[in-house]
């Protein structure tokens, strides 16, 4: 199964992959994803937005819902995602081999655009589901060529107008995610996830004057990009001495010439800390900064928030189970974004697996696990489904 999906939308030159949400890339994974529940005789079914859950037994109760997502960020990882759906169905086959008969049905789950890499808002599909983002606002959502979610899901055959809370939560009694971890914290081969940090997506807009770069005396000059300059060094200061996570990794500048100074430049702030209040005196920090040193400059800002996460933490009591069941598997926290998260704060039991990733790389085509780290994971994982479903 690994090789199989490995190929689709795989770069040649990077080894990266793009595979954003409704793209050919993404669409030829899902359907290598459909095709294997077929295979295996499972019922698939899906939302007006595309995810899916293929049951495995009885699909008129709640059961245990395991998965995660296919689709990547630009130029990313082969495991990101996609490690948890493969895992998912490999311990399915693993405890159907065992002679396995759960008494709740067991559900195998690919969740549509997690990491927001075409349409700019994370856990696209998982937020719609549990109602998070009305359907309104994620038709309206654009991505980079102007295309809106709307017309992308037109495109794929999908009616936008049944966009909206997704009934396959009402079948989701516990929710268990199996993902690569995305940092080096976890020393053993499989770990259970306490909490996953809060984090947000805000857009600076610096506003300038666009002028001639030959002819514009330094000190004439109103250069967004200098005001911009200054915040990204701001954000990695201020990220360091809250010990917390902040990035600029995304960019555009009008008009984008060489020789002129620039009249806008638009960045995008990835922010994450350990509570909701470190977040928060974050984002402040970089933002007081911006706009003493846009006074400086002449320039103007903007903050916008576009997708705000608080922080989740999982069941205690459904996570000590998985310590357990797994003989006293490490815990640890995350900060990296999880489809996980939304359905926790949607009310649903849910607890998330790790896969030790020896280099903590991540969001990088040198992402990587061990093959004896995978297997381990999908031991651990089809044990917890059979604890879960006894």
């Amino acid at each position: 199964m690994w090789t199989a999906l490995a190929a689709i939308g795989r770069d040649p030159d990077t080894g990266g992959y793009h595979r954003g949400g409704w793209t050919p890339a993404e669409r030829e994974a899902t359907h290598w994803f459909t095709d294997q529940c077929a295979t295996r005789g499972l019922t698939l079914e899906s939302d007006g937005i595309g995810n899916l859950i293929a049951w495995w037994g009885s699909s008129d109760r709640a059961g245990v819902v395991t998965g995660s997502h296919l689709d990547s960020v630009i130029d990313g990882g082969a495991f990101d995602g996609p490690l948890g759906v493969v895992s998912a169905l490999a311990a399915v086959d693993q405890l159907r081999a065992e002679g396995f008969t759960p008494s709740v049905p067991i559900g195998v789950g690919a969740f549509v655009e997690e990491e927001g890499s075409r349409f700019g808002m994370p856990c696209l599909g998982s937020r719609v589901a549990a109602g998070v983002l009305p359907a309104a606002k994620a038709l309206a959502l654009k991505d980079r060529s102007g295309v809106s979610l709307g017309a992308a899901l037109e495109a794929a055959g999908t009616d936008p107008a049944g966009l909206g809370p997704s009934p396959l939560l009402e079948r989701m009694g516990t929710f268990v995610e199996l993902h690569v971890e995305q940092g080096r914290g976890l020393t053993a081969p499989v770990g259970v996830a306490s909490s996953i940090w809060p984090h947000g997506r805000y857009r600076f807009t610096f506003g300038g004057e666009a002028n001639h770069a030959g002819t514009t005396l330094m000190e004439d000059r109103h250069d967004p990009m200098l005001t911009y300059a200054m915040t990204a060094l701001a954000a990695n200061k201020q990220a360091r001495l809250a010990g917390a996570r902040a990035t600029f990794g995304r960019l555009s500048v009008e008009p984008n010439g060489t020789n002129a100074v620039p009249s806008q430049v638009t960045a995008w702030l990835d922010a994450r800390a350990a509570t909701d209040d470190a977040l928060q005196s974050l984002l402040s920090a970089i933002t007081k900064q911006a706009t003493e040193r846009a006074e400086r400059d002449g320039t103007t800002l903007e903050v916008t928030p576009e997708s705000v996460s608080p922080i989740v933490d999982f069941p205690a009591g459904l996570r000590d189970r998985l310590v357990d069941v797994l003989d006293g598997a490490p815990v640890l926290p995350t900060g990296a974004g999880h489809d996980a998260g939304v359905f926790s704060a949607a009310g649903i039991p849910t607890a998330m697996l790790f896969v030790r990733n020896p280099t903590g790389v991540s969001h990088s085509p040198a992402e990587y696990a061990e093959l004896d780290d995978c297997l381990a994971g999908v031991d651990a994982l089809a044990a917890v489904l059979r604890d879960l479903a006894k």
